[in-house]
Formats: C-alpha cells, sequence, structure tokens
C-alpha cells in the first residue's frame, strides 16, 4: 500500500508544489498523469524517499519513510520501493548481473544469482547477463532497469515516463512487461506520465 497525506515540496524556497493525496492499495495498477513541469518527477521522488517533503507523509504499507532515518530509508527503499527512472544508470564498470547482485547488497539481502538469471530471462535478456550496459541497445538498457527495479520483489514500482521516447509497439510491450512482472510480486504499480497513449490501459488513474 502507498498513501499520502497533505504533501507539499518546495525547491530552495520557492512557491510550494503541493500534491493531491494518494491511496494505492497492495497489486494496484495506477497511472499518474501531467503535462511537462506540473511536478511529476519530483512527487515520484518524494514517493521513492529520494526527497523529503517539507509537509505531510508519504507511507509504505505501515511505515511512513518520511520519518526514517537516513540510513534506514536507504535500506528500507532497497527492499521495499522499485523505482526505474525516465534515464537508466547504472555502474559502468560492472557487468548486468553484477548490477543487480549491488542492489541486492546494498538492500542488504542476500546475493541470489538464480534468481537475478530468472528475472533476465522472463525480460527477455538472460543472454546479457554479463554484458556491459554500455553495449545493451536502448531497449534491453530499459530492461535491464526493469529487472533491477524488481531484483528485491518491492511492494511499490515506480516508472518515471518508461515510454516517453518509445514508438506505439515498444510502449505497449513495455507496459505490459511492468504490469506483467509487478502482478507477479503483488506489487503497487505506478506510472509517472504525461504520454497521453496510456490513458486507455490503465483504469485508476491520477490527474496533477
Amino acid at each position: 500500500m502507498l498513501q499520502t497525506t497533505n504533501l507539499q515540496y518546495s525547491y530552495n524556497g520557492g512557491s510550494a508544489l503541493a500534491f493531491p493525496d494518494i491511496r494505492c492499495e497492495t497489486g494496484e495498477h495506477w497511472l499518474l498523469l501531467g503535462q511537462s513541469g506540473c511536478g511529476k518527477t519530483t512527487l515520484l521522488h518524494l514517493l521513492g524517499g529520494l526527497l523529503t517533503p517539507q509537509q505531510g507523509s508519504v507511507v509504505v504499507g505501515e511505515t511512513a519513510i518520511n520519518a526514517l532515518k537516513t540510513s534506514q530509508l536507504d535500506k528500507f527503499r532497497g527492499k521495499k520501493i522499485g523505482i526505474i527512472f525516465q534515464t537508466p544508470h547504472f555502474v559502468r564498470s560492472l557487468r548486468v548481473g553484477e548490477n543487480l547482485e549491488l542492489a541486492q547488497q546494498l538492500a542488504g539481502l542476500p546475493v541470489d544469482k538464480n534468481h537475478i538469471a530468472k528475472l533476465l530471462d522472463r525480460l527477455g535478456i538472460g543472454h546479457k547477463i554479463n554484458a556491459k550496459t554500455d553495449a545493451l541497445s536502448q531497449g534491453e538498457r530499459q530492461r535491464a532497469a526493469i529487472a533491477r527495479a524488481l531484483v528485491n520483489k518491492p511492494e511499490i514500482i515506480l516508472a518515471d515516463e518508461p515510454t516517453s521516447a518509445l514508438d506505439d509497439k515498444n510502449t505497449d510491450e513495455v507496459i505490459r512487461l511492468l504490469e506483467e512482472t509487478a502482478s507477479e510480486v503483488n506489487a503497487t504499480l505506478l506510472v509517472v506520465t504525461h504520454d497521453g497513449r496510456l490513458k486507455e490501459r490503465f483504469a485508476k488513474k491520477i490527474l496533477l
């Protein structure tokens, strides 16, 4: 479950961005829509614990993440929240599988190479497990980013503009992969976008 109450944030003392209250139950799939510049990415970063709100709260399960200390939040986020950024970032010196192993280690979890291999196979890039991330195509990098977000079987999956640079065919494929893999781990999925093509794919919507 993901819930926010009276959430506000401002950059460098500027005007505060105020966000609607959100309640997404376990296993639900949501679309958060809004035009560029309306605060979608800011909200995603608040939901993922990457920013701390000036007012209000973000609750994942039974935990108010904005009340956690930094070290507690890092481990909690690693275990409970999977984030797929608009531009994937990897440790370039590590191979694909090693990047996923690192995600497990940073969350304080044991490395599970079998689980990593099966997850990459499920996303169609099992043969790239020993490839450097710089050698991947755009679509392969996107799948690797999804795999990293899912490797710790999170309760919450947050995807920031996952289809912004994709044609219709690849958009359908990426959203299907997100929905199917989220369903497999019974995670709450929240896709943040300005892509109007996705409106008909999600019954539950939040508009900024």
